[in-house]
């Protein structure tokens, strides 16, 4: 007989407004605490010194985690020009100053070059691996690092506000795995000067919006049923995803793990492009949802199946 399960069996998301010098999975490990639940897992760090959108899982809901970790994130940050740091953020220890101070439209002209698909070297205080290692651990340790760049992509980039000749405020929507902070300093270095991260704000991930957007705080003033209405369905995550809806007999197959049969019109209202070529779909029955599917002409077969408790 299995163990069972410490916690609240609780699925949905919580759109938490992540505050300063929190780490993502600090944040996590109170909201699950909040909650109680079994299960708890956040869809993109966001560094200790970023603010804003931290989506968090609860129970079934980190099954949709891997799509939320592919959608476009947005942010808005300010460079500090003139100097750079070790860390390519506020934190760090200055290595390197410039009195150059880039003009307005010297910023603008060059903004074009980051759209796209771009090659980039994450920071030296990065997360990334290095020979199973965190090269973070690395650089502290004083270990040299040496990471490869790698491609990114950046769908938009523009120059928000210039308070003063030291500062200058940005808003970017990004793919999956661009560092700011590295935005920044190849800006800078591309400008003819140094420059860092002063402030760093997501203020989005996919269909996660500040709009609906919760502190820690915020949770901790209410209890009971007025908290878990905070929290959103799973089925947010998979927003934009071709769905369809399951009777009975075909629900009870794909939960059990088998292949259900569509019939030749519920597979062409899935269909999204001549070539009739789906990657995944979102099954429900009756608005809740069964399953992440992956359909093959009318045989649909379960990629990831929710179970979820009334």
């Amino acid at each position: 007989m299995g163990r069972r399960k410490k916690g609240r069996p609780i699925s949905g998301w919580i759109i938490l407004d992540k505050d300063y010098d929190v780490g993502s999975t600090e944040a996590v490990s109170k909201i699950r605490w909040l909650y109680q639940a079994q299960k708890a897992g956040h869809a993109g760090t966001l560094d200790p010194l970023a603010t804003g959108i931290l989506p968090i899982a609860l129970g079934e809901a980190t099954k949709t985690v891997p799509y939320v970790m592919e959608a476009r994130k947005t942010y808005r940050f300010t460079a500090r020009w003139g100097e750079a740091t070790n860390t390519d953020d506020v934190e760090g220890e200055i290595i390197a100053t410039s009195d150059h101070r880039p003009e307005r439209a010297d910023i603008e002209d060059i903004l074009e070059d980051y759209i796209g698909e771009i090659e980039q070297t994450p920071p030296q205080f990065s997360a990334v691996k290095i020979k199973g290692q965190r090269a973070y651990d690395l650089a502290r340790a004083g270990d040299e690092v040496k990471i490869e760049p790698r491609w990114i992509t950046i769908h938009s980039l523009k120059l928000i506000d210039m308070p003063d000749q030291d500062h200058a405020i940005f808003e970017a929507e990004t793919g999956k795995g661009t560092y700011v902070r590295a935005l920044v300093r190849d800006i800078a270095e591309d400008l003819g000067t140094k420059g860092h991260i002063k402030d760093l704000r997501r203020t989005a991930v996919g269909p996660f919006t500040q709009e609906n957007a919760l502190t820690v705080t915020d949770i901790e003033k209410l209890e009971g049923q007025e908290r878990d209405d905070l929290i959103a369905g799973l089925d947010l995550a998979l927003t934009g995803l071709p769905a369809t809806s399951l009777d009975g007999p075909q629900a009870m197959r794909i939960q059990r793990g088998q292949e259900a049969i569509v019939s030749a019109s519920q597979a062409k209202g899935i269909r999204v492009d001549n070539v009739g070529f789906v990657e995944t779909v979102f099954a429900t029955m009756h608005g809740q949802p069964v399953a992440i599917c992956s359909l093959d002409g009318l045989k649909l077969i379960p990629v990831r199946v929710f179970n979820l408790v009334d």
